[in-house]
């Protein structure tokens, strides 16, 4: 099982973003690109077959939040993830869960296991 925290998603990343295409391509390319190079720096490796990939969104502040939208935002940040573990994401499974805390700047705290029942 491995643990990563990872940036909260830049607000261009949402589903729910008014902004241009290019802003919004810009700030994934960013974002895919930090969560790869830290996913490196953490030297996890990936298990064989489905993984279990359960995100916990740990927000800046007390608003609430709808989990769907956030996985929406989080799409580079599982690309970034997929770079670094060289697997297609296509074998991630995601399991989402709010934070009852909050951290400055926001956090996702990434943790990847193999699926239960499959080869390790």
């Amino acid at each position: 099982m491995t643990m990563l925290e990872l940036p909260w998603p830049p607000a261009a990343c949402s589903p729910n973003a008014r902004s241009h295409w290019r802003k919004k391509a810009n700030a994934a390319r960013k974002y895919r690109a930090d969560c790869h190079l830290l996913a490196l720096q953490a030297k996890i490796a990936a298990p064989a077959g489905e993984l279990l990939v359960v995100m916990e969104f740990v927000p800046p502040d007390a608003r609430r939040r709808d989990l769907d939208n956030l996985l929406s935002s989080c799409k580079a940040l599982l690309d970034g993830i997929a770079d670094a573990l060289k697997v297609d994401d296509r074998n991630f499974i995601p399991q989402l869960r709010m934070s009852k805390e909050t951290t400055k700047g926001g956090a996702v705290r990434v943790r990847i296991q193999a699926v239960e029942g499959e080869a390790a």
